[in-house]
């Protein structure tokens, strides 16, 4: 959206203007891609086990983020940033080690 020049004055022909420039953008369509993709493979993963299980594993991102942009954008992140990511982890690690299925009779 950053490539996408704001409005001047919020004429018809200019709003529309921005709105083609979105609806042909690539990035737009890979990001609504990713979505969909994210979305169906979270569906599926809620058919293998139950929300409180898959929720938690889903928080992982919280660590794997951090390293992508410490290598891709040079960003520094704090030390108290990383103490919450390992709190996280340990507690993905943790719910990671129980049965996904808990309320499934045995």
């Amino acid at each position: 959206m950053k490539g996408v020049a704001p409005p001047k004055n919020w004429a018809p022909g200019d709003i529309f203007h921005i709105l083609g420039s979105i609806i042909t953008s690539g990035y737009i369509w890979l990001g609504i891609a990713c979505l969909l993709t994210f979305f169906v493979a979270y569906m599926l993963v809620l058919t293998w086990a139950d929300y409180s299980y898959v929720q938690p594993a889903s928080s992982f991102s919280y660590a794997w983020w951090p390293c992508w942009v410490i290598f891709l954008l040079g960003e520094a992140v704090p030390p108290l940033r990383w103490i919450g990511i390992f709190v996280i982890c340990v507690g993905v690690f943790i719910v990671g080690h129980t049965h996904p299925r808990p309320t499934e009779k045995a």
